[in-house]
């Protein structure tokens, strides 16, 4: 864990207290008669229809009638479930859900778990202008409204503020319970149990993430005078509904699957989730089974990849019907420069930028060569006994120490300033943070540098120089080091995460001054997380449903995913951390070009009912595949992953394997026109084909479907597990990327 406040994670540590909840739950020893939360599933029976909420309301009590006889428990109904599930939440004992169990209707019980959490520049890097293309055409999302599921929202910040916005449209039938509510800031509801029982947002993440999504123009945005411009979210002109689902214990399933039950009843067009858990069936995963109603319904869902990069496997969200971001670089820095007693100088970032820190060179100390590990991390309590008074300190970061955490640590006892230097696995990656005293985040080379400096002198010396934002930094975007990585777990099949999106040190609004701690009208902050770039996609998802009314949350998926870049602002493929080019489990598809995926020319289309084969073939059985579809299904059709029509492939092969999947293309560009396609790049060993290698349309939302052979020669020898490549069907000015992982078995 880098920070509560931050909420970057590693993947070893987590919120202590969402860690404790956990271990409650997987406790294989439960009281019988202990009450904790269960997420009921339940089958309405043949014949029966209910006429209002309130009849479904009285079967659901019915259960919890049969199953009190002779307990001393009383049950009690939490969340009952209209939309996302047939079913409710409710504090129940073991024994009264082995109770239910035998009744007419019962599918399955669970215990909730509990998921975590996971700008003045950002729509210029994207590529959108005031007055001008793609923000112009989408009319900067008038009309739609966008349903943030978080900590709770900020009334009366300036970046809720409803100039030029108009009234929300007719069918939206959501509820504000907090005063401040406008044109702009719509609904806020609370869905946590805590005893504030308020939309109100104590942590500041919601508050961001609405801001990313939808904030509306706010002039003279900075943080300590810093990144200073104009503050705008994604889709300044759409409408914000806030459903609170995080309190001080997390963010449990039962409150997430309430809030997206109100929400799709509610009337909102997309769905933005900051926050998940561990790899799950989809059938367990309320996020996936909620987000599933959701879609059936055409609102689309935006989710975060998650946190627990750079390892592989690590993904959150990965159900093919949710759009999974993940997080990278803006062309922007907090310049924070390390000057050492060589004549070295090592760049890194701040967003304290104190104009009056010494230039001279200070004592440099490294509280790790000597003191052991607390003292490298510089943990709390752990530099009383180490001579640091007026020296600059390096802390090493990690340790589960929050990086703002450890400069306090220095501060404590004396430091004149920091140096906070990466692990390996951190790589190049810096964020700008408001730091308590004069500091520099630096990658992990530059650490080794200035490490070995310290070791080859009696005497080393060091200061910092601050320089301010710096614009135009070419090697963006670079995906982040924190951001999770494919494969998927659930579902191999599925290429994942979907997109990269901005996630790294982004400024939006935040309930309190970071300089004063005291509550004002128009503060910001500048955090980091996949937290960050989903609700950039939530936006631009926005966007395109403002453009695009009759386009399906796949066919809005599928235009991000195949108009996306794969080279930075300096022509060179996107690296990751390691300053590598970054593969097709960390960048997805690519990174998101919003005004690219207004016109993509074609879209991969995916109606509700096509999940259900697939989702047969990942083994799940009729019952678990009717939770997630809410209907009663038979298994009788049964479909690969990689035949489901998405705009990516991940496809495993064995020596002298040939498989062959098809994808349908629906024509959204110009009526008469004929793509051709390219293989991008192939494996060593594999040889791919696409037939026919022409599609000619003659009308628009005309649809026409081709073959791609996978075959792998028997004699081929695999230095490698996975492979990747790319294949594009290209028309004048259009471009459809395809890309595809292949794992050898």
């Amino acid at each position: 864990m880098e920070s509560k406040r931050y909420y970057n994670f590693l993947p070893q540590f987590s919120f202590i207290f969402i860690l404790a909840l956990t271990n409650i739950f997987n406790t294989t020893f439960v009281n019988a008669n202990q009450a904790e939360t269960y997420i009921v599933t339940l089958n309405s029976l043949d014949g029966i229809e209910f006429a209002k909420p309130e009849d479904r309301q009285s079967w659901y009590n019915s259960f919890l009638s049969a199953s009190s006889a002779g307990s001393n428990v009383k049950p009690n109904i939490i969340h009952a479930y209209h939309n996302v599930l047939t079913g409710f939440a409710a504090k129940l004992s073991a024994d009264q859900v082995k109770t239910m169990e035998n009744m007419d209707g019962f599918v399955s019980a669970r215990r909730e778990r509990v998921y975590k959490l996971h700008t003045t520049h950002t729509p210029g890097f994207l590529g959108l202008h005031q007055n001008l293309g793609f923000w112009r055409g989408s009319n900067y999302g008038k009309g739609i409204i966008i349903g943030i599921l978080d900590t709770g929202i900020t009334p009366g910040h300036p970046s809720f503020n409803d100039t030029g916005v108009p009234p929300p449209p007719s069918k939206w039938k959501g509820k504000c319970e907090v005063v401040g509510c406008n044109n702009k800031l719509i609904g806020a509801r609370d869905f946590t149990s805590s005893s504030s029982s308020s939309p109100l947002d104590d942590e500041g993440h919601g508050t961001h993430t609405s801001s990313t999504a939808a904030g509306n123009f706010v002039d003279g945005a900075n943080v300590f005078g810093n990144a200073k411009g104009t503050a705008v979210g994604m889709a300044p002109l759409a409408h914000v509904a806030m459903y609170k689902v995080c309190d001080d214990f997390g963010c449990s399933d039962s409150a997430i699957l309430a809030a997206m039950d109100a929400a799709i009843e509610e009337g909102v067009d997309v769905l933005s989730l900051s926050l998940g858990g561990a790899s799950l069936p989809f059938y367990e995963d309320g996020i996936a089974v909620g987000a599933f109603s959701a879609i059936q319904r055409g609102i689309s869902v935006s989710c975060s990849a998650g946190n627990s990069g750079p390892f592989n496997s690590t993904l959150s969200n990965e159900a093919p019907w949710i759009l999974t971001v993940g997080a990278s670089t803006v062309d922007r820095k907090i310049r924070a420069t390390v000057h050492l007693g060589n004549k070295d100088l090592i760049d890194g970032e701040s967003l304290f930028q104190p104009k009056d820190f010494p230039q001279n060179l200070m004592p440099l100390v490294y509280p790790g060569l000597n003191g052991g590990q607390d003292a490298a991390w510089c943990a709390e309590g752990s530099l009383k006994q180490v001579d640091v008074k007026g020296k600059v300190v390096v802390c090493d970061r990690g340790g589960g120490i929050a990086r703002i955490d450890k400069g306090q640590t220095v501060k404590d006892v004396g430091g004149a300033g920091m140096i906070l230097v990466n692990q390996v696995a951190d790589g190049d990656s810096t964020e700008a943070d408001a730091h308590v005293l004069p500091a520099s985040h630096v990658g992990y080379d530059a650490g080794v540098a200035i490490k070995t400096y310290i070791n080859s002198t009696s005497s080393p010396v060091a200061t910092i120089t601050f320089h301010g934002t710096v614009i135009g930094v070419d090697t963006a975007p670079q995906v982040t080091s924190f951001s999770s990585r494919g494969p998927s777990l659930a579902s191999p099949g599925i290429l994942k995460p979907d997109i990269i999106g901005p996630g790294v040190s982004i400024l939006a609004a935040w309930p309190v001054s970071v300089e004063n701690k005291t509550q004002t009208k128009a503060t910001f902050n500048m955090i980091s997380g996949t937290s960050m770039s989903c609700p950039h996609l939530a936006g631009i998802s926005a966007l395109l449903k403002s453009a695009h009314p009759d386009w399906s949350p796949a066919a809005i998926k599928s235009a991000i995913m195949t108009t996306a870049g794969q080279v930075s602002l300096g022509g060179q493929p996107i690296k990751d951390e390691r300053e590598l080019p970054a593969d097709v489990f960390a960048i997805g598809a690519g990174h998101v070009n919003p005004s690219k995926a207004n016109d993509p020319g074609l879209i991969f289309d995916i109606q509700s009912n096509d999940y259900i084969p697939y989702l047969c073939g990942l083994g799940y059985t009729s019952k678990q595949v009717g939770v997630i579809v809410q209907k009663r299904v038979t298994c009788s059709k049964v479909i690969p992953e990689a035949q489901l029509n998405y705009p990516s492939f991940a496809v495993t092969l064995a020596a002298g394997d040939e498989k062959t999947y098809t994808r349908t293309v629906t024509n959204v560009g110009e009526a008469n026109s004929t793509y051709t396609v390219t293989i991008d790049s192939v494996p060593t060993g594999l040889t791919l084909g696409v037939g026919p290698a022409e599609l000619k349309f003659t009308e628009l939302n005309q649809k026409l479907t081709y073959e791609v052979y996978f075959i792998r020669d028997s004699k081929s020898e695999v230095k490698t597990s996975y492979a990747e490549g790319s294949m594009t069907w290209s028309y004048g000015k259009y471009s459809v990327r395809t890309p595809f992982s292949i794992k050898f078995v």
